[in-house]
């Protein structure tokens, strides 16, 4: 859990403005819930290396340079992140840690790095994803310190079958996100595949928020964003595969809605659960994903012995999404029921037996912590 500065600022970046985000990430109460990672992304570095190789730091940008930014950023109990990228060059055209990987791994730890983001642009033709991950990783092994790989190879490759022994902690599987509806939809339709690659130690990354953008920063389309309720599908969604929570927002100007949708204490603890298990997709997309292009009920076990339920509606008309128990493992001569209760409001909404139907508004989500009620005598069956 974080912040990047990419969907905000793009290669538009600079020392005071990375101070001030750390600075919000704090007093907003970001840091409080659990979003550690402030990580600035491409465009840091001059456009060459030193005659040694070494890359450099853009003191026009950061005229302190980049050991005081991860100073100020330690202070205020953050963890300090950077970028860089497995080709020759960056995706901006920086230069690229291709061929300097053990050498650029010794830079980013010197400079006190907690996180690396690589990206996979401008690779050269005849290397593939799992050697350029695997250099990187075991560079990072030896540099001396605890710094957490994020690979964004963008799913290329198959990366799903390989990329957990390049020491990867996350792993992008997606292209892209933009600050647009379909472009968040089509992610999240396109992860049901990919459920099960979700574990500790290496987690599926989605791509970062655009909750709060609203068509501000570099990922608009020249559009006006996601809505609010748009927004909350997405985070939703998101925490219920246990996907990696990096804002992308500008965390100095975030409204109360987002700030609280971003705060909310029991998504936050779906997302985050220990067990990292991945949702059950239930009854008909759980066959025919195809299927499932508008209306998707995610059951997910929690290590408190509850379970999360959410009720995703990505089509454009309101609609009544019925979930039966039946599929979830709970026939309805077992005696059990399951309580439910709204994640965003606290509302206690009664307890079922055999089904529960949620009234989905469109591109919004009912999401309820559930909990399983043992009466010890078989039930008739609710009509």
């Amino acid at each position: 859990m974080g912040w990047n500065s990419w969907n905000t600022f793009m290669d538009k970046i600079d020392e005071k403005t990375i101070m001030e985000t750390a600075d919000a990430m704090v007093n907003q109460g970001l840091l409080k819930a659990g979003y550690e990672y402030l990580v600035i992304d491409d465009s840091w570095a001059e456009r060459e290396r030193d005659a040694e190789g070494r890359l450099k730091v853009n003191y026009t940008k950061f005229p302190n340079g980049m050991k005081a930014v991860a100073d100020y950023v330690h202070s205020k109990g953050l963890k300090f992140g950077m970028y860089s990228c497995a080709g020759v060059r960056t995706c901006m055209c920086y230069p690229g840690s291709f061929g300097h990987e053990f050498q650029d791994a010794r830079f980013f730890a010197d400079i006190g790095v907690d996180y690396l983001k690589y990206d996979y642009c401008f690779r050269p033709a005849l290397a593939d994803g799992p050697m350029l991950y695997n250099r990187m990783g075991m560079a990072l092994r030896a540099a001396g310190r605890d710094i957490l790989f994020s690979a964004c190879n963008w799913g290329k490759d198959n990366t799903t079958e390989w990329i957990r022994s390049t020491g990867a902690h996350m792993f992008r599987s997606t292209t892209d996100i933009m600050d647009s509806y379909q472009s968040m939809k089509n992610i999240a339709l396109s992860q049901l595949s990919n459920l099960p690659y979700t574990a500790p130690g290496c987690f599926n990354d989605l791509d970062m928020l655009i909750v709060g953008l609203h068509g501000k920063g570099c990922m608009a389309l020249g559009a006006d964003g996601c809505s609010d309720i748009e927004y909350r599908q997405h985070f939703a969604f998101w925490c219920m595969l246990s996907a990696p929570l990096m804002i992308g927002a500008d965390v100095r100007d975030l409204s109360p809605d987002t700030l609280a949708l971003l705060t909310n204490r029991e998504l936050l603890a779906i997302d985050q659960d220990p067990e990292v298990r991945p949702p059950y997709i239930h009854g008909q997309a759980l066959q025919r994903p195809e299927c499932a292009q508008e209306h998707i009920v995610l059951l997910k076990h929690l290590a408190d012995g509850n379970y999360a339920a959410g009720y995703f509606n990505f089509g454009d008309q309101e609609a009544n999404i019925p979930s039966e128990f039946y599929n979830w493992g709970i026939d309805i001569s077992s005696g059990c029921s399951l309580q439910f209760t709204d994640v965003f409001t606290g509302e206690d909404m009664g307890i079922f037996r055999d089904f529960y139907r949620a009234r989905v508004p469109a591109h919004d989500c009912r999401l309820y912590k559930v909990r399983l009620i043992w009466t010890g005598r078989p039930a008739s069956r609710q009509l």
